[in-house]
């Protein structure tokens, strides 16, 4: 069983997917993934072709100059995208395929962009991360050493969580302590054995 955790940005993803690795099921992480990408040769050039100004002297990805051109172009993050998530995707469903050959299920990834990637059916269930909104930019604030307004830009560029249906998925509420979490993810994980 191959299970999806997704949110929107500073909503508790990573908490939640470090805490379901400390209960001892094998997870997965789309970021690590993408950043991993940064070797691949092939991948290197697609991307700085697309976007030129993003390359270092030495010929890699500047991430932080990426990140300020797409965070601020929605044209810019789809080209990005298209060129990124479908190697990320593969190669996590492979990692993840993996994983349940050698006897390990559930086993969970964490997407950012799994609804915005409609990659939701990949998967045999997903847990979504709810957060409020003040907690969300303020976590991804004190993280990140962002402005408000640099959270907010990259918020736009994720779907709206409080608009979309999410009643056939999982919902983890991430509004206590992290006991309360830990308590609601064992919850969750009970019923899915």
């Amino acid at each position: 069983m191959k299970i999806a955790i997704t949110g929107g940005i500073g909503s508790g993803k990573t908490t939640v997917r470090n805490l379901i690795a400390q209960m001892g099921y094998t997870v997965f992480d789309a970021d690590t993934v993408a950043r991993s990408l940064s070797n691949d040769p092939a991948y290197v050039k697609k991307v700085l072709a697309t976007f030129p100004t993003a390359a270092t002297a030495a010929g890699e990805i500047d991430r932080k100059a990426l990140a300020s051109i797409v965070f601020q172009n929605e044209d810019a993050l789809r080209r990005l995208n298209a060129i990124a998530h479908p190697i990320v995707m593969q190669r996590i469903l492979l990692q993840m395929q993996e994983a349940e050959n050698a006897g390990n299920t559930p086993v969970f990834a964490e997407i950012p962009l799994l609804f915005e990637g409609e990659y939701e059916n990949l998967f045999d269930g997903v847990f979504v991360v709810k957060r409020s909104l003040s907690a969300r930019i303020a976590a991804t604030r004190d993280r990140d050493g962002l402005s408000e307004e640099e959270v907010l830009a990259r918020m736009k560029n994720q779907i709206d969580y409080s608009k979309k249906d999410l009643s056939a998925y999982t919902i983890i509420e991430n509004d206590g302590d992290l006991f309360t979490l830990f308590r609601r993810l064992a919850e969750e994980l009970e019923k899915i054995h």
